[in-house]
């Protein structure tokens, strides 16, 4: 099933935020949506990409999206990011966390500035506190859609020890964190069942031609184009209105790792990444 060229037409003056827009499928996103209308809230670290993908989208016509700077390794600048989002618009339709890293070129464990594991902070913690800090507004806005892009590398997370320092291997850290990303969506989405507000995963592609997939050394398998296509249906497909807690695999749905599926782990997690977010953030 593939998004239809009206879909994206639907998200004129909608409001949409992008992390990681900078580069790869963010970027892409950015510059179809802008074309198609949508007011884009464009994150990103370096303020000279983020000038550049801005100027993309008005070439192609769209509303001079709004540019914010924030550095998610740090949860202090995350709720900084959520701050200025709430302060700057008064709605929100759609939040994408599509922000990733795949850590150091040579695979060495590295903390974040809050002491956490980099994978672990930038591809878990950071979009779950992200999308705590602007429930507010999305439920002010309702109906709304939170997309949260995943990969189909999942790992089973030792609750007990979710960022082990021993035997360290920066995939199977990646893949920790996405599968923790997939059970943070299922859990909000039971959370706020009846809100208007669904949230849903996925991984868009295999081995997109991605800066991280080029750095790797990594032959890509699939375009940015086709992730960008099965994470717009996401973002607009009104067949997916009321769909959520869903994970899938491009515009398919996917079975995500067994972990997601049980309650209790999922709770637990969401536990020990609050703890974590408190010991950095004190809230």
């Amino acid at each position: 099933m593939t998004m239809r060229d009206n879909d994206i037409d639907r998200m004129a003056d909608r409001t949409v935020l992008i992390t990681g827009a900078t580069d790869g499928l963010g970027r892409e996103l950015a510059v179809r949506l802008g074309a198609a209308g949508a007011r884009l809230i464009l994150h990103g670290r370096d303020p000279g990409r983020a000038a550049a993908v801005a100027a993309e989208v008005t070439a192609a016509r769209g509303h001079a999206p709004l540019v914010l700077l924030a550095d998610l390794s740090r949860l202090a600048e995350v709720d900084r990011l959520a701050r200025e989002v709430i302060a700057r618009t008064t709605r929100l339709d759609v939040l994408v966390n599509n922000a990733g890293t795949g850590g150091r070129s040579d695979g060495a464990r590295e903390l974040g500035a809050d002491g956490t594991e980099l994978l672990w902070a930038v591809n878990h913690l950071a979009p779950y506190r992200l999308t705590r800090r602007l429930l507010p507004l999305l439920r002010a806005s309702a109906p709304a859609r939170v997309v949260n892009v995943a990969s189909a590398g999942q790992h089973e997370i030792d609750l007990d020890d979710p960022t082990p320092e021993h035997n360290y291997d920066a995939y199977t850290a990646y893949c920790r964190a996405k599968l923790a990303m997939i059970m943070a969506t299922v859990e909000y989405a039971d959370e706020l069942h009846g809100t208007g507000i669904t949230v849903n995963a996925l991984h868009p592609a295999t081995l997109m031609a991605t800066t991280m997939v080029r750095n790797s050394g990594i032959t890509p398998l699939s375009t940015i184009a086709e992730g960008a296509d099965a994470t717009l249906r996401l973002i607009c497909d009104p067949a997916l209105s009321e769909t959520t807690g869903r994970y899938f695999n491009g515009a398919r749905p996917g079975r995500a790792h067994p972990q997601a599926d049980d309650p209790a782990a999922r709770r637990r997690l969401l536990e020990i990444s609050d703890a974590a977010i408190i010991s950095a953030v004190g809230r």
